[in-house]
């Protein structure tokens, strides 16, 4: 089994930073990608933020020049740094972990980031 362990959400003004960990323990196989997802009520959960293994990065447009993916080279945990936060960006974060091989995706319990003044 694998376990992903988020954390770093919170309450913050706009402008503010909050920075999300998430670390994957357990029976890991290699990783493909790491990835931040976030959903606010009534709607799906979308893509924000992923990276590979090669630190190929892709971003949704509206974090782009705001937030940073990035990953322990050595380990199994993905950050997310956000920056300039706004109130749109309210919603829970999810980390996301796929593997080669593994056709399944595998999702942290979800963090919640409140941007309000």
């Amino acid at each position: 089994q694998v376990q992903l362990a988020e954390s770093g959400g919170g309450l913050v003004r706009p402008g503010g930073s909050l920075r999300l960990s998430c670390a994957a323990s357990g029976r890991l196989f290699s990783i493909n990608t790491m990835g931040w997802y976030r959903q606010t009520p009534g709607k799906g959960r979308e893509l924000v933020a992923s990276i590979t293994t090669d630190d190929g990065t892709v971003y949704t447009d509206s974090v782009k020049g705001r937030f940073t993916i990035s990953r322990e080279s050595a380990g199994n945990t993905v950050y997310l740094q956000m920056n300039s936060l706004k109130p749109e960006d309210t919603a829970v974060y999810f980390c996301n972990f796929r593997f080669q091989g593994v056709p399944r995706d595998y999702w942290g319990q979800g963090t919640q980031v409140t941007v309000s003044s």
